[in-house]
């Protein structure tokens, strides 16, 4: 079928972390290339050097016998360009296998490919398999969506043994399974092992073994800026290595993409309770919520209208359609003229509002997941980020939006609405390094290193130069959860005890956990209990000016009803309140000389000093290790009641829900380093 009445358009992709040529072969590609502009028209196909740096690394390594080969190239880097110069460099195994096909998974991406297809190879056949387009199987060059490929029995049509070329775009999807089925009906889907002293620098694999039932099978190249994924789901599985990479940090310094200043600006929305879903990023919902407040709402738009009012063309990505339609209304009631696109958008209105924006009528287009990937709009000159992620791919995707070079900006402002959040979160400090809510304004790449190079000599004292952008200061060294091996290391810190104890000066008090101190002797005890400002207001027993109120409780000891070393209680009897723990101490103490024995409560108390009793002794060893029993000499009375005070008033439930968040803890921090050694791109095997 004829392609030549579609749309045109461009794209392109992004990665982090860059491929080295060797200076004989720089030298060579720089002198068949001459000088290039990032201007040049795509009608001369002349390459700039990377890109051809990229074409002979993939050609080497095919060379080398190697078959499933991937690339990573940042945003606005040409793959589109570079898929179609490869078809004509890959060597076909025989006079059969000569046609290639192109894999995509969105409309603007077909477009792109049959669009450079055309230009290069204009003598060629080129079909689309999309939809209600059926291409023949038998073109040079086959354009397909993966969705339609997989569908029904239309990928039976491309016989594997006449391809020599299978190229995928946003590769970064080639584990899920429809990419897999095409995978498995060419022959390129197997297991492989890569020698366990292969190192990221070694350029030797050993030729990848044929399946004998189907013959050679074609070459497969997967094109992506982003080579990982926050799922988990290793890129390995499908490809065997990453032969170029080339991240966006290069590009720009090289001046192939825009340069970019960044700024960062307090959202004033908490997230720290928002879950994250089953791929690894934020719930949608509450996260959406969290970011449709009025002040969030209010901070963002003026944040735009302070730093942003000149920009010409200004792409915001959002979380959700709520959240679209929100911001959009909250930028119209300023005055502002901003239109948006989603999912729920009509074809024609899409395409309409696309164009005007293409064409600078209004200034700023709000959207929610639509132009992640496969747009081309180099007249973006601010990318506003009014959501946050945990995905570093995300987020160099959504500013890599606005990096294309245009000659009518001199860069791209990217403005990151920074979240109170718990660890995990990627902002645009963290890719330097730097505390996810550091603030800047207006920052170029080099004083961003730069705050990265001060940070380091803060923390280690010395300077050791640029550090490695994959730095994660914000992932901490240490929990800030005190652990504990055993109920019984709980009770025995006494850390707690020594603040209370020195406002109070000479009572026993005893710390059973950040909300409650107990005072007892043998018929009754005294509770400080603190309660938050919203519960105290309910009951109408608060200061409205505090945050906290603080509630003094009397129980008296049921004696005779129960044998059970902690005995019944009655109601508690409310004794006094203050909105500090000062007074509520100083009003117990004052309670507690007339109502308690001050024999048994008195810090100073001579049995205190004295050795612990046999039955004491024998009450904590229960919660020891059997090799490590306590003896009468090896602890206080005093010490021992306080102890046992703390094990009879909750402390083995206390020690399970530290016991449970510590580990929680220790698994985020484990999830993150993980997600993060994931998110690492270098040229070399990937993993499996």
């Amino acid at each position: 079928m004829s392609t030549r009445g579609w749309p045109r358009s461009v794209s392109a992709t992004h990665g982090f972390r860059s491929f080295h040529t060797n200076a004989a072969l720089r030298a060579t590609i720089s002198q068949s290339l001459g000088e290039i502009s990032p201007y040049a028209s795509a009608d001369a196909i002349k390459l700039r050097q990377y890109q051809e740096e990229c074409i002979q690394s993939i050609i080497s390594s095919v060379e080398r016998g190697e078959k499933r080969l991937a690339v990573s190239l940042a945003t606005g880097g040409g793959k589109t360009v570079i898929f179609a110069q490869l078809i004509d460099r890959i060597r076909a195994q025989n006079d059969l296998a000569t046609q290639t096909l192109i894999i995509a998974h969105r409309h603007e991406l077909i477009e792109q490919a049959v669009k450079h297809c055309q230009r290069a190879y204009p003598q060629r056949t080129i079909e689309v398999e999309k939809a209600n387009s059926h291409a023949s199987g038998v073109a040079d060059i086959t354009v397909a969506s993966i969705q339609t490929l997989t569908r029904g029995t239309r990928l039976q049509k491309f016989d594997p043994k006449r391809f020599k070329l299978i190229l995928v775009d946003e590769a970064h999807h080639i584990v899920a399974e429809t990419y897999l089925q095409v995978l498995e009906h060419f022959g390129l889907r197997y297991n492989r092992s890569v020698p366990a002293d292969e190192s990221e620098g070694s350029t030797s694999l050993s030729p990848v073994p044929q399946d004998e039932a189907r013959g050679p099978s074609p070459v497969l190249v997967g094109l992506t800026a982003t080579a990982s994924r926050l799922d988990g789901l290793s890129l390995g599985s499908a490809l065997d290595r990453i032969v170029y990479h080339k991240n966006f940090l290069d590009m720009i310094e090289e001046k192939w993409l825009s340069p970019v200043k960044f700024t960062t600006v307090e959202a004033f929305a908490d997230i720290t309770k928002v879950g994250l879903s089953k791929l690894g990023d934020y719930q949608t919902g509450p996260l959406s919520e969290a970011f449709r407040t009025h002040k969030c709402l209010d901070v963002t738009v003026k944040t735009w209208m302070n730093e942003a009012a000149g920009r010409k063309s200004t792409l915001v990505f959002c979380v959700d359609i709520d959240h679209v339609n929100a911001l959009e209304a909250e930028f119209r009631g300023s005055g502002i003229d901003a239109q948006s696109i989603s999912s729920q958008t009509a074809a024609l209105t899409r395409r309409q509002r696309l164009d005007d924006f293409k064409n600078q009528k209004y200034p700023i287009l709000i959207n929610c997941g639509v132009f992640t990937e496969g747009t081309d709009i180099p007249n973006i000159d601010c990318v506003l980020l009014a959501r946050p992620t945990q995905s570093k791919n995300l987020l160099l995707q959504m500013m890599g939006r606005g990096l294309r070079l245009h000659p009518h900006k001199s860069d791209c402002l990217v403005i990151d609405m920074v979240a109170a959040a718990k660890l995990g979160i990627v902002t645009i400090p963290t890719l330097f390094g730097l505390d996810p809510k550091e603030l800047v304004k207006d920052a170029t790449i080099e004083e961003m290193r730069e705050l990265q190079k001060n940070e380091e000599t803060k923390e280690d004292g010395e300077s050791e130069g640029i550090a490695n952008p994959n730095t994660d200061r914000h992932i901490p060294k240490r929990l800030d959860i005190v652990r504990y091996d055993s109920v019984f290391d709980l009770v025995n810190d006494t850390s707690n005890e020594r603040h209370i104890r020195a406002i109070s000066r000479r009572h026993a008090w005893v710390t059973l956990d950040d909300r409650r101190w107990l005072l007892n002797d043998q018929d009754s005890k005294l509770l400080i209990s603190r309660e938050d400002n919203t519960k105290a207001s309910t009951a109408g027993q608060h200061n409205a000016s505090s945050e906290n109120i603080f509630k003094v409780l009397h129980f008296r000891s049921l004696k005779g009803l129960s044998e059970k070393m902690r005995a019944p209680w009655t109601r508690p009897a409310l004794v006094a309140k203050d909105i500090t723990l000062e007074g509520a101490i100083h009003a117990a103490d004052t309670f507690a000389v007339e109502k308690l024995h001050a024999f048994t409560i008195n810090i100073s108390a001579p049995w205190r000093q004295g050795p612990a009793s046999e039955a004491q002794i024998t009450f904590l060893n229960k919660f020891r290790a059997a090799d490590e029993p306590l003896t009468t000499k090896s602890i206080t009375k005093g010490r021992a009641a306080d102890m046992i005070t703390k094990l009879t008033n909750g402390a083995r439930g206390k020690f399970k829900k530290l016991d449970t968040q510590r580990k929680r803890k220790e698994d985020e921090i484990q999830r993150v380093m993980e997600r993060k050694k994931r998110e690492e791109v270098f040229v070399g095997p990937l993993t499996t």
